[in-house]
């Protein structure tokens, strides 16, 4: 069993690697909202507070956030789990860390995606995604297949985020660094960290990230 963090801005391509985690290593990918939306849907003791909460228009506690995990942490999970969306502070690193060690588990690995910021506002801005199986298309490096199909899962309802231009997408990485930025420098003073070329094509950085995997 094997618990990774994938860190990077957004448009880093820490989705499509994910993706590709999942369906490689027999991992699952741990999403914040995904679980929030999955606690409330299921009525559990802990969807019915962060319910409450958010109808009340208050952001979810750290506390809350950490026991969806522990709850998922507790359920079958035969290749490890990837985390996504969390932690994005110290806090929540310190807090992820405790759970883990509580549990019995360790932090396998964390891996930067690395990236240059203006090469990374061309390849989001040139962005689409299948609305879906969430496969990533871009107008240069991978355009959409010219049948109008995704080559996927055959759909054809392509999507652009409304906030995937050059104004936003800058806005977006002031927030990651100046928030989850100093993750880089908790986890390289943990001995956690190991940093990939996010912009190279995606069966490299795969590649780059199976090696990591492997050195576990």
């Amino acid at each position: 069993m094997t618990n990774i963090i994938l860190l990077g801005p957004p448009g880093a391509g820490k989705g499509t690697q994910a993706r590709r985690l999942v369906e490689e290593w027999d991992m699952v990918q741990l999403s914040t909202g995904d679980m929030l939306k999955e606690a409330i849907a299921q009525g559990t003791e802990l969807g019915k507070q962060v319910e409450g909460i958010m109808a009340r228009g208050e952001l979810v506690t750290d506390e809350i956030v950490i026991g969806l995990i522990e709850e998922k942490l507790n359920g079958d999970l035969p290749g490890g789990v990837i985390f996504d969306g969390f932690p994005r502070t110290l806090a929540q690193a310190d807090a992820l860390a405790d759970l883990l060690a509580k549990m019995g588990q360790r932090l396998d690995a964390v891996i930067e995606m690395q990236v240059d910021d203006d090469v990374l506002v061309e390849r989001v801005t040139g962005r689409s995604t299948c609305g879906n199986c969430g496969e990533v298309y871009h107008d240069v490096t991978k355009p959409q297949p010219a049948d109008g199909k995704c080559s996927v899962c055959g759909a054809s309802d392509f999507r652009r985020r409304p906030d995937d231009n050059e104004e936003s997408l800058r806005k977006r990485l002031m927030e990651y660094y100046k928030k989850t930025s100093p993750l880089i420098g908790y986890y390289y003073a943990k001995g956690d960290l190991t940093g990939v070329n996010g912009l190279a094509d995606i069966e490299t950085v795969a590649g780059d990230i199976k090696k990591v995997l492997d050195k576990r």
